[in-house]
């Protein structure tokens, strides 16, 4: 198992049918981390509320979760639009586990960012709430399609695309709200006083300097697989985890379990 000092995911959306659980299972057994920032959109209330979807695997998930907090990893939940339910507990603790609107992280070098899902910066969300219902709409449309095709792909032997991410890249006005967000952002963390800001909600994963601080955005876990990692000498790393061949191959994993086994 792979140990960091700090990992940030957000945007699993469990209870998506198209979210891609298994990838964050596997991602979860072979990464642990002193604290462990859920940034976001962990789960799709919107979805279940309106078609309870909730299957074994989401039990895994939040197991494993609860396994790491109960193990002594700092668990902080920073609730998202999709699970806004969760703000009425911020600034609680359920056992190991803590709930907060914003929070400011300490690297092993010194430096702060500031820690949020972003939601709170985004107009249609905060303002037309409706709008951004559609978008969710026309998000999930795009994901069945997106399935089919994968489904095709992987029948001859090619690897995972992304309908939306394709989308996001070419169509200016999708690369215009990245842009509008990203500069939202990136001003609170300036008013903030911090040196950075970790971010999720539009499914963009990203680090850049662009705008004169520390831009960090997680991704999602519905199509891209993708975490941020602090390592213990305090650089950021963006993790994208699609493919077994990120894995330790399988005689490694096997002697591994037998020297856990021989330590227990």
């Amino acid at each position: 198992m792979r140990r960091v000092r700090a990992l940030f995911i957000s945007d699993v959306h469990l209870g998506m049918r198209a979210t891609r659980v298994l990838q964050l299972i596997d991602f979860l057994r072979w990464h642990d981390a002193d604290v462990i920032y859920l940034v976001g959109d962990i789960v799709d209330g919107w979805r279940l509320s309106r078609n309870w979807h909730w299957i074994p695997e989401y039990n895994e998930i939040a197991n494993l979760l609860l396994e790491k907090a109960a193990a002594g990893t700092r668990m902080v939940v920073l609730p998202g639009n999709h699970d806004e339910f969760l703000r009425d507990y911020l600034g609680t603790y359920f056992g190991e586990v803590e709930f907060v609107d914003r929070t400011v992280h300490t690297t092993a070098q010194g430096k702060t960012y500031l820690v949020i899902h972003g939601d709170q910066f985004d107009v249609v969300v905060m303002n037309a709430k409706w709008l951004a219902y559609v978008g969710d709409w026309a998000y999930r449309a795009a994901l069945r399609v997106n399935m089919g095709f994968n489904w095709v792909r992987r029948r001859m032997g090619l690897s995972y695309w992304s309908l939306s991410a394709w989308a996001k890249q070419k169509v200016k006005n999708a690369v215009a709200v990245i842009g509008r967000f990203e500069e939202a952002l990136s001003l609170e963390a300036r008013e903030s006083g911090v040196d950075g800001i970790i971010c999720g909600h539009i499914h963009h994963a990203d680090m850049h300097n662009r705008l004169g601080v520390h831009y960090i955005n997680t991704g999602d876990w519905v199509e891209s697989c993708t975490a941020i990692v602090e390592e213990y000498d305090g650089q950021f790393e963006l993790i994208t985890w699609t493919d077994a061949a990120q894995r330790p191959p399988r005689g490694r994993r096997r002697r591994l379990g037998l020297r856990r086994a021989r330590a227990a």
